[in-house]
């Protein structure tokens, strides 16, 4: 297994990084091979490798065997002879044989420590989360990971979760979304949807933000962040931008998510995405110049868009030509600009409803409240909110001054009726897709 595993790691190691650390251990498979062993030459080495290539090793590993597999690292004095009499494969007490983890990645196998490219500007969030995810002790209670929208966030958060999954049963783990959380705890039974919650080990939450202004849910994920913190069960969010700028959050709330560990993320600089697309281009065997992978990380900013212009490539790739040419490449990249994004604001997305429905911008941003126009302002207003991400407050003072409750009661209005009407849940995907479209 052993010589197998290195051919498949020289696609993405040097030789001379393979003989410094990979060499030197000692590689077997269990005879069920539902277990690999991994043995180290001295107890120094166990530990450099813990701290340096452990997460890459796992990952890839996990590539090779193509299934789910355990892992179990022996230091020195538990290799072979070290097994008890009965030859059943455990070792005497006091030997440095760690416990076993399990290389399944649940949620995704792409999201790793090992596959978050990062530089220094990170490097506090990525370290911590690593402690967050090995550590039983609930140290930092929350942890809470601020970052805008293509930052990594998302990545980070199902990385913890991979990570924890390796040494905890993942029926201990609720992972979820802020709209996710919203759903469960929207339901008709909160009691029953508070102590299913409450009986798992870890609550994961990415974009929590979508709770804020809802002071209902935020009560219920109060009371069941209190259960968490008494008992000693980690807590890890996320959200955009930083917890002090969400001004409709219960103060009660967001003290105890400041008194976690709350770190932020930095935009990806241009180091980092070119390491991202180089490490894209040699595993998917992209054949892309040194040109044209200088050209993707000046032109998209964030890891969302790196990732969503690399699979345009791939498609393209795979459907139409094995060989991208200079054209074909700045053909896609054309019809593909990273522009969408800096051009939806308040103002576009209002002259789109208003052209939808056929009414003037005055009025929306009025007091009239005949029907139609009172429909197109809650409109507007639910998709500067889910597109924008702006708070009440301020999508109050866009709107002509209106007040944050007002703002809600908009936004409650408009996602209550695209649950019940198919039509109204259409329209919005349309007007979501008319105000990304360039002008």
């Amino acid at each position: 297994m052993k010589k197998a595993l290195r051919e498949h790691l020289s696609a993405t190691c040097s030789e001379q990084e393979l003989r410094r650390w990979y060499d030197p251990l000692d590689i077997e498979l269990s005879e069920g091979g539902q277990e690999v062993r991994v043995a180290f030459p001295h107890s120094y080495f166990a530990q450099w490798f813990a701290g340096r290539m452990q997460d890459r090793f796992e990952a890839e590993l996990f590539r090779f065997q193509g299934r789910p597999c355990d892992i179990r690292y022996i230091a020195p004095g538990a290799k072979r002879g070290g097994e008890a009499p009965g030859g059943n494969g455990s070792t005497t007490a006091g030997e440095g044989r760690k416990p076993q983890r399990k290389l399944a990645f649940p949620f995704d196998a792409q999201y790793s420590f090992e596959s978050f490219l990062t530089n220094s500007k990170n490097y506090f969030p990525l370290e911590t989360a690593r402690q967050v995810a090995r550590s039983d002790g609930a140290q930092f209670n929350p942890f809470v990971i601020c970052g805008k929208s293509g930052s990594g966030k998302s990545h980070l958060l199902k990385a913890i979760a991979n990570e924890m999954a390796k040494t905890h049963p993942v029926e201990n783990m609720l992972v979820t979304t802020g709209e996710g959380l919203r759903g469960l705890l929207s339901g008709a039974d909160p009691l029953a949807a508070r102590e299913h919650v409450n009986r798992h080990r870890f609550l994961l939450v990415d974009d929590i933000h979508w709770l804020a202004g809802d002071e209902r849910l935020q009560q219920e994920l109060l009371v069941i962040f209190n259960q968490f913190q008494d008992g000693r069960k980690q807590m890890v969010f996320t959200c955009q931008d930083r917890i002090g700028a969400w001004e409709e959050l219960l103060p009660p709330l967001r003290s105890r998510l400041e008194g976690g560990l709350v770190v932020g993320l930095k935009q990806p600089d241009m180091e980092v995405r070119v390491a991202l697309i180089q490490e894209r281009v040699r595993a998917k065997k992209l054949p892309l110049t040194k040109e044209q992978v200088l050209t993707l990380a000046q032109r998209f900013q964030n890891f969302r868009a790196l990732g969503g212009i690399l699979i345009k490539l791939l498609a393209f790739r795979e459907l139409v030509r094995r060989d991208i040419s200079a054209r074909d490449f700045e053909q896609i990249l054309s019809n593909t600009e990273e522009r969408d994004q800096p051009q939806i604001t308040v103002d576009v997305v209002i002259d789109a409803v208003c052209q939808h429905y056929q009414v003037s911008r005055k009025d929306v941003l009025g007091e009239d409240r005949r029907q139609n126009i009172a429909l197109a302002r809650q409109v507007a207003m639910y998709l500067c909110r889910h597109m924008l991400g702006l708070s009440y407050p301020a999508l109050g003072r866009s709107f002509g001054g209106k007040d944050h409750s007002t703002v809600i009661y908009s936004v409650k209005k408009i996602h209550e009726l695209q649950e019940d009407e198919k039509e109204m849940k259409q329209l919005l995907k349309d007007l979501k897709l008319r105000c990304r479209q360039p002008a």
